[in-house]
């Protein structure tokens, strides 16, 4: 998508006071003046355009960023095992205390250099994809709550098929389901119209074995399909996906998707709960046992962010739901997503994850625009806490 327009009807030129940011023009122009040709080849390059949009614009907040000074001498740029260097950024940027001075590690030091550096932490965040906070002496719920606050990124109430219970103000359990299933590799609310933009996960206690929180730099995902597979990302791109999921009236912890629709929709109201469906942009259909099947879609294959370099991201969640037992992923028109297919990607997305084993009071901020996430299976005890932010 960072190639020329496929019609050859823009070309790139200059302007007064532009500027440059690394190799990349601010401004791009049309070579023909004639208005009506002009809002042709807009319409017809929109897709590119945007890209290029989305380029430049994360090249200005880089090269800002750039210019900012480092956040005082409080933070400390580190490393943990298994973190990987991908196009040329860390994942996860491990960020700690510069000293082990208390005045550095407690979580009131942690909590006040978050509020005075703000704007350091998300740009951190938005280029790096995942943030690991480590080394800082945050112990539980509450503390982490100050955490997130700290933040100043507003709450978004987590709507999903995953049980969950509420710990303290804005902190929730991560996935309650058995510790020895495998949650697979998703972004957060991906299927919903509104979702989080970043997914803040803490370490209370920290499993003996395995429980590792892996994830994916979606963009690589679809890169690799696109080497692969180009015909079919493209044909399911343009038809959308469609999902199916069932959901039993109450929770159900012996599943990972054991969420009732009753604690989804926070109403035992069938009537009411279409209506908040339908807000939610799904439909339902409901099953003699008092269960109900959620049909969502169409949705795309992959997206483009703002900000995040005019990268189209793997923003589905087709191999976590294609051929389940309580759940399908197919083209919208309703045509088979290719078995192999599907299982390739699945492989994609593995060779790509990165992971590091949790340490107490680790915690992992992710851009859920722009990574997958996971959880492996895991001898107890476990407990990792979330909050999900707009």
């Amino acid at each position: 998508m960072e190639g020329t327009s496929k019609d050859d009807q823009f070309i790139v030129d200059e302007c007064k006071d532009q500027k440059m940011i690394g190799t990349k023009p601010l401004k791009e122009s049309g070579s023909n003046e004639d208005y009506a040709a002009l809002m042709a080849a807009l319409n017809a390059n929109r897709e590119w355009l945007q890209a290029k949009v989305s380029i430049n614009n994360a090249l200005v907040m880089e090269g800002a960023s750039q210019s900012q000074s480092q956040p005082s001498d409080f933070f400390s740029v580190g490393e943990c095992q298994g973190q990987k260097t991908i196009d040329g950024k860390q994942m996860p940027l491990v960020v700690g205390p510069s000293t082990a001075d208390e005045d550095h590690t407690s979580h009131e030091a942690l909590v006040a250099a978050l509020r005075a550096n703000r704007e350091w932490l998300e740009g951190k965040v938005v280029a790096n994809s995942a943030v690991l906070l480590r080394g800082f002496d945050v112990r539980d719920a509450a503390e982490f709550d100050a955490v997130v606050e700290a933040l100043g990124w507003p709450d978004i109430r987590y709507v999903g098929p995953a049980p969950r219970t509420h710990v303290h103000g804005r902190v929730w359990t991560a996935n309650e389901g058995p510790l020895e299933q495998f949650v697979y590799f998703h972004h957060e609310m991906v299927l919903i119209k509104e979702f989080p933009e970043k997914i803040i996960l803490f370490c209370e206690v920290p499993p003996p074995e395995g429980g590792e929180t892996p994830f994916v730099p979606s963009f690589r995902v679809t890169e690799r399909a696109l080497e692969e597979f180009p015909e079919m990302v493209e044909e399911l791109d343009a038809k959308g996906l469609r999902y199916t999921l069932t959901a039993l009236s109450k929770n159900d912890t012996k599943s990972m998707r054991g969420r009732g629709w009753e604690d989804a929709f926070g109403t035992s109201d069938k009537a009411e709960a279409e209506k908040r469906a339908k807000a939610l942009g799904m439909d339902l259909e409901w099953l003699p046992d008092g269960s109900v099947k959620t049909i969502l879609g169409p949705r795309t294959l992959t997206r483009v962010f703002p900000g995040r370099r005019g990268r189209r991201m793997w923003f589905n969640t087709v191999v976590g739901m294609h051929g389940k037992d309580e759940s399908s992923a197919t083209a919208a028109d309703g045509s088979e997503i290719p078995a192999n297919f599907v299982q390739r990607i699945g492989e994609i997305i593995e060779e790509e994850s990165v992971q590091f084993r949790w340490r107490r009071g680790d915690i992992l901020i992710l851009d859920n625009l722009a990574t997958l996430h996971a959880r492996r299976p895991s001898l107890p005890p476990r407990r990792i806490l979330v909050a999900t932010c707009k």
